[in-house]
């Protein structure tokens, strides 16, 4: 692996139904495998020198899945949320969460608060989940936020710059991703992150998440080495 290790990385985790179903096993079982991964490849990405790491768990979209599914992948969250917790206080990782809180039950967004504001401070590996996210969402709420600033009469027009725009979205404070990593096969953005991947790298694996290791993310890296990152000059 070369010496240029990617300061940011985001990923798609996908294929856990698709993994499980492989397996005669419920999709529940595939997520539950998936949450063990997330663990695995926090430890592994700290090790390697990533400082950030944005993970998408769960988008707008996928309220439309079936309810009993939906419904279990909120209490997952909510457990993992306890695990994350315990190795965050553990190994001084900071935890944020983005996305559109409001939907959430209200035990998810005191879990969120709480590990938000006990690791804020800390300065290992900046771990960003995504639940409910979308990009188009995010863009849309920012929207909103920008015209109710104009109304009030706080806010001009030419204040409103590339600048101003990334400090009201949900990663404000955070690097745009160098790299974005989709498992399972597929080759779409999925309205992740559309403002802020505007230069990031783009690696596709049709290894399933529950499956992604330590070796796989090395792949990746090794490939966002090998590219000529040119940032859209000459």
């Amino acid at each position: 692996m070369g010496s240029e290790i990617p300061a940011h990385v985001a990923i798609i985790m996908d294929g856990n139904g698709r993994w499980a179903k492989r397996r005669n096993m419920p999709r529940t079982y595939g997520h539950v495998q998936g949450a063990k991964t997330v663990e695995k490849i926090c430890r592994d990405a700290d090790e390697l020198g990533i400082r950030y790491l944005t993970l998408y768990a769960f988008s707008t979209e996928n309220w439309n899945r079936p309810g009993g599914e939906v419904e279990a992948l909120m209490e997952l969250f909510h457990k993992y949320l306890g695990i994350c917790y315990k190795n965050a206080m553990e190994n001084d990782m900071c935890c944020r969460i983005i996305g559109d809180k409001t939907r959430l039950s209200q035990k998810l967004r005191d879990s969120m608060a709480k590990l938000e504001g006990d690791t804020a401070d800390h300065k290992g590996l900046h771990l960003q989940l995504a639940i409910n996210y979308g990009a188009r969402d995010e863009i849309a709420r920012m929207v909103r936020h920008t015209v109710e600033e104009a109304l009030n009469g706080g806010l001009s027009v030419n204040d409103i710059d590339e600048d101003y725009i990334s400090s009201h979205l949900d990663t404000a404070g955070i690097p745009d991703p160098d790299l974005l990593i989709r498992t399972c096969g597929e080759q779409r953005i999925s309205n992740y992150l559309l403002w802020q991947c505007a230069y990031t790298e783009f690696y596709y694996t049709d290894t399933a998440w529950p499956d992604f290791d330590r070796d796989e993310l090395v792949r990746a890296i090794n490939a966002y080495q090998d590219r000529d990152r040119r940032y859209g000059k000459v």
